[in-house]
């Protein structure tokens, strides 16, 4: 089977075959770091990271770079309105992301490159555009030309003069056409500037990812990726300013994910339907919202509501259920409990059943990505795990084969990862408790069993009371 991808560049799905044979070179926008970040980052952030995890479950390496932009207007503003330096608001946002990103199982980036870590790159890179006669100084601001860039528009399928419709030139800006942008900026008072050979100054805001892109991947990658809102401008510049300074296609293939909508309705501060992350986490299981963002298809526009989200927590409780239920049989029959009708099979079936499972999920993860058909497969693979726990006659071999297939497909969605908060809580430490509440119940305190059971699960941790005993798994 081959991975097939859909190309906002060709407007179709292609082949994917990466330019050096089991390497990929994967470009993922960052985030601007002035706030925590909120649902409709978090899809983009999650859904490019299961895109990465399944190239990886495939045999690819994958450099991966996700950059953050640490110096824009708005960092500069809440800066100015904290009274603080702008470096501190873009380390204190980093750690924020970071605290959310990796709750969500987003995986760290081979290199987390920082635009003002790479400034002396970002003004040899304009001073050859400049070179080349892509660019000119006015007024200590540096413009791209996009009329020395015959293909201007070919990303979001627009020509030059639709686009130029569209914009309006600053007061401040000296610019020879309106679909002209910024490679730099000229320095205002009292902002955070570099110098240059054009006056002190700063990046404009498309600029960095090329620079940051050709530094860490080359000059041409095989996958950039970001969200539907960044197919035009930022992206149809990046292109421009790469392909202009390189001579050469920037990029094989444009992935885009789309928007996130609440209640039916675009999330916007306006409407007063914003959601951050941060607050959901504070209310959800990260893995609950992982696996609801990951729900629908990645080019498709997500609707967020509470019934769709309670539909995420009833569906990981199916699949935890069966997984509970794989793993307290295998440790009976590991036990030598005695199942005095049952002849063990050696788990030819399972085995060929999981296999089918797998082929099933693979097949909607090389069609574009499509986690709504891969999670469909997981699900029929918990249907038939269940249909085998039915049968007296399954042994150790059969529950192992299901307990692989069932946490190798998980691990590919980033849906196998434990709750943080139970990540303290040693097996041996929950045994204890599990025999103090025991010991309690003994007793006939009944107060005592429910705090430490009410401890343990804010804790992360689970307990089942069985006719067997009592077992516990982790959130």
């Amino acid at each position: 089977m081959s991975i097939q991808l859909y190309n906002t560049l060709s407007g179709k799905k292609e082949p994917f075959e990466p330019l050096h044979s089991g390497k990929v070179r994967f470009y993922a926008c960052g985030p601007t770091v002035y706030n925590l970040f909120h649902l409709g980052n978090a899809r983009m952030f999650v859904v490019f990271d299961t895109i990465r995890r399944y190239l990886e479950y495939r045999g690819y390496q994958v450099d991966y770079v996700q950059n953050f932009t640490d110096v824009d207007d708005k960092i500069i503003q809440r800066a100015s309105a904290e009274g603080i330096d702008v470096r501190e608001v873009a380390d204190r946002y980093i750690e924020e992301y970071f605290r959310d990103a990796d709750a969500l199982g987003v995986k760290r980036a081979t290199v987390h490159p920082r635009v003002t870590e790479s400034i002396p790159d970002i003004i040899r890179f304009i001073a050859d555009l400049i070179a080349m006669g892509h660019a000119y100084v006015r007024g200590g601001n540096v413009y791209f030309d996009t009329s020395s860039f015959p293909d201007y528009g070919k990303l979001s399928h627009r020509s030059v003069e639709d686009m130029r419709a569209g914009f309006r030139i600053g007061v401040s800006e000296e610019k020879d056409d309106p679909s002209d942008f910024a490679l730099w900026k000229a320095a205002k008072p009292g902002e955070e500037s570099w110098s240059s050979p054009w006056g002190e100054g700063r990046p404009g805001w498309h600029i960095e990812c090329s620079v940051m892109s050709s530094k860490y991947l080359g000059d041409e990658i095989d996958i950039h990726a970001g969200g539907q809102d960044l197919i035009f401008p930022h992206h149809e510049n990046e292109i421009a300013q790469s392909e202009a300074h390189s001579g050469h296609q920037f990029v094989r293939f444009w992935l885009h994910n789309g928007p996130l909508n609440i209640n039916g309705e675009k999330m916007s501060k306006s409407l007063g339907n914003f959601i951050m992350t941060r607050d959901l986490l504070n209310n959800r299981p990260a893995r609950v919202i992982r696996f609801f963002l990951l729900s629908a298809h990645y080019r498709h526009p997500l609707n967020y509501t509470e019934d769709g989200v309670e539909q995420a927590v009833q569906s990981l409780e199916r699949i935890d259920r069966c997984l509970r239920n794989l793993e307290f049989r295998r440790e009976a029959l590991l036990a030598g409990q005695d199942f005095s009708d049952r002849v063990e099979s050696d788990g030819t079936r399972a085995r060929q059943w999981a296999d089918g499972v797998r082929t099933e999920f693979m097949r909607a993860m090389d069609d574009d990505f499509n986690t709504a058909d891969a999670i469909a497969a997981i699900f029929e693979g918990v249907r038939l795990t269940n249909t085998d726990l039915e049968d007296p006659r399954i042994g150790v071999a059969s529950t192992q084969a299901w307990l692989e297939l069932l946490h190798e497909l998980l691990s590919v969605l980033g849906l196998n990862e434990m709750d943080s908060r139970a990540q303290s809580v040693s097996p041996e430490n929950i045994e204890e408790i599990i025999a103090q509440r025991v010991a309690a119940r003994k007793k006939r305190d009944f107060a005592a069993a429910d705090k430490l059971r009410q401890d343990l699960e804010n804790q992360g941790v689970i307990l089942e009371d069985t006719p067997q005993g009592t077992r516990w798994f982790r959130k």
